[in-house]
């Protein structure tokens, strides 16, 4: 049964995935490459990425992660812009990918006592609850997933999504 917080984490996490498919429907593999004129990354980083961060959070949760060491030196924080496509993840792939784990991370922290997520972790930030640790990858999720609208439009996307 879940914790009150694990609830809200689990509907910002749907919520955030189901804008995630709205902002990428009808990318290209090519669309997805275009980097944007400042610093920055472009739209396949940025689902690789959340991939990352997917893996990141069933990794605290003691489950296996969602990508290769490879793929983390691609897609990871700190990485450079994914500027070559021959690197690149094949975009619906991913998008698959993250689509399996979602459900898999829910399923995981709707089963996590209130103990449990108060277990200490330590992460970039120091030594925090499993929660707050949830949390915060949830709310570095929804940031990359906020950039999706612009770098849509930057694809050559002439919409409004949401």
């Amino acid at each position: 049964m879940s914790t009150p917080s694990a609830k809200i984490l689990i509907e910002l996490l749907k919520n955030n995935h189901s804008i995630m498919h709205q902002q990428v429907k009808d990318i290209t593999q090519a669309e997805s490459m275009v980097q944007p004129p400042f610093r920055g990354n472009c739209l396949n980083w940025d689902i690789g990425h959340l991939l990352d961060v997917y893996g990141e959070m069933l990794e605290e949760m003691g489950l296996p992660g969602t990508m290769s060491e490879a793929e983390k030196k691609t897609y990871g924080y700190g990485s450079e812009p994914l500027c070559d496509a021959a690197k690149a993840g094949d975009l619906n792939a991913m998008l698959a990918r993250l689509d399996k784990a979602l459900p898999v991370i829910v399923e995981k922290l709707d089963s996590l006592s209130a103990e449990e997520l108060e277990r200490k972790v330590k992460i970039w930030r120091g030594e925090v609850s499993l929660i707050e640790a949830l949390f915060f990858m949830q709310w570095h999720a929804s940031f990359h997933t906020g950039q999706l609208e612009l770098l849509r439009q930057l694809s050559g996307k002439n919409d409004k999504v949401i």
